[in-house]
């Protein structure tokens, strides 16, 4: 089956960490949690050695160390990860002032010492945050190139995608051309100070998706008042301590993090991950007020699974299951990198808006829809099922309600299925 039809599962991309740690009690214990996590390849090393012929043949996200090996000690450990730019928490049985100084310098993500039994849950956490920064992007606003290289060079060795601009001006054009979660800014730059960056951003973002933390070398304690009346999260004064800085980016983070856990819940289909039947609506909604955007021509598309009860009484409702996730993949994969929505209205019914779509085009799409999903096979126990599904496509008119047009479509899905089921039925069906 061609791309646009791949019914295999979405895989998310592994992510390999490096476990260096020569005794076997430690790395048996930190793999057993760390194998608990999806998605997580763990290379385990018991010497240096062993730990420069892995790096050489593989990129790794994150490493986690000990700092005695047999063939090496902390300073060479030290170097070895310094050299190789990868992430790295530290994990050992005492103090080590050597590697305090390197956390000091911000040169390691975490320093843990062994104190307790506690500390090997914190040690999986800070990797686990680690593998997690890719996700986000951060902007550094700083006239100074020096201070933009000490803090471009701490956020990439904890795996964030960075962006730096040396203005608030051209911070604004970094904001509107990047996809950017969390912005740094010292207070004086020469044409639109941090103060002015910061109320014009969250006059314009939501806080709740995007946040700022105020920077300055100003002995006016005031300042950090200012930076958070005008919509900043969070303010440090410099000299940095590594410690505080870490503490504070990771913060916003965990909270952005949670924000958008909660947004997800509230918007997404527990079963398939599609949007759910509100924020369908809402998506549709806001897409049929601005359908000049797309010329004025979109479509609402109705679906339903043929005989989807059968389904469930013959092979029971986990199959049931199996079958709307396999039905909800073919969706969203037919619809990713275009600007079409796809949502689960609820039980065996689908719903699609496309946008820039006229009804002839918009039946052609639905008709490979339909054949890739009577293609699909979705395999439960000892079974392998297949399903049909019928479609109604109804243009959107801009003079009427998005309910309206949705209404349209279920009517034509209707006859669809009363026409024979395993078909696209729009309104230029009605006239043949």
């Amino acid at each position: 089956m061609n791309a646009f039809g791949n019914t295999a599962p979405i895989e998310l991309a592994t992510q390999s960490i490096l476990l260096l740690q020569d005794t076997k009690a430690v790395s048996l214990a930190l793999a057993a949690r760390l194998n608990t996590r999806f998605n997580i390849e763990i290379v385990h090393c018991a010497s240096m050695q062993e730990a420069k012929e892995a790096v050489d043949k593989r990129r790794f996200d994150c490493a986690i160390s000990g700092l005695q090996l047999r063939d090496a000690q902390s300073d060479q450990i030290l170097s070895f990860f310094e050299q190789s730019c990868l992430p790295v928490v530290i994990f050992t049985a005492t103090h080590d002032p050597r590697a305090a100084d390197h956390y000091a310098e911000m040169k390691l993500i975490d320093y843990i010492v062994k104190e307790d039994a506690g500390s090997l849950n914190r040690v999986v956490t800070a990797a686990m945050r680690v593998l997690g920064n890719r996700d986000y992007g951060v902007l550094i606003v700083d006239d100074s190139q020096v201070a933009r290289i000490e803090l471009s060079l701490f956020l990439k060795r904890h795996n964030f995608r960075v962006f730096e601009a040396k203005s608030g001006r051209e911070a604004l054009n970094t904001l509107a051309r990047e996809q950017i979660d969390l912005v740094l800014t010292d207070y004086h730059m020469p044409d639109m100070d941090g103060y002015e960056l910061t109320r014009t951003v969250t006059a314009e973002r939501c806080n709740g998706e995007f946040r700022v933390i105020g920077i300055s070398a100003s002995t006016d304690r005031r300042i950090s008042a200012r930076f958070l009346k005008a919509g900043a999260s969070d303010f440090i004064y410099r000299p940095f301590v590594a410690e505080e800085l870490q503490c504070r980016i990771n913060n916003n983070i965990a909270t952005l993090h949670q924000i958008r856990r909660l947004k997800t819940m509230a918007e997404r289909d527990v079963l398939t991950g599609l949007s759910n039947r509100r924020h369908f609506f809402e998506l549709a909604e806001r897409y049929s007020q601005n359908m000049d955007l797309h010329d004025g021509r979109d479509c609402v598309v109705m679906l339903d699974v043929d005989h989807f009860k059968k389904v469930n009484d013959t092979y029971g409702h986990d199959a049931g299951d199996k079958v709307l996730q396999a039905i909800a993949r073919v969706l969203s994969q037919s619809c990713a990198n275009t600007p079409h929505s796809v949502g689960r209205l609820g039980g065996e019914e689908f719903a699609l808006y496309l946008r820039g779509c006229d009804e002839k085009d918009a039946i052609a799409f639905c008709e490979r829809l339909r054949e890739f999903v009577a293609m699909t096979v979705i395999e439960s126990s000892d079974h392998m099922i297949q399903v049909t599904a019928s479609f109604g496509v109804a243009p959107v008119y801009p003079s009427e309600s998005f309910s309206n047009h949705l209404n349209a479509a279920d009517q034509l899905l209707y006859i669809a299925k009363k026409s024979g089921r395993n078909r696209v039925f729009g309104e230029s069906s009605l006239k043949q």
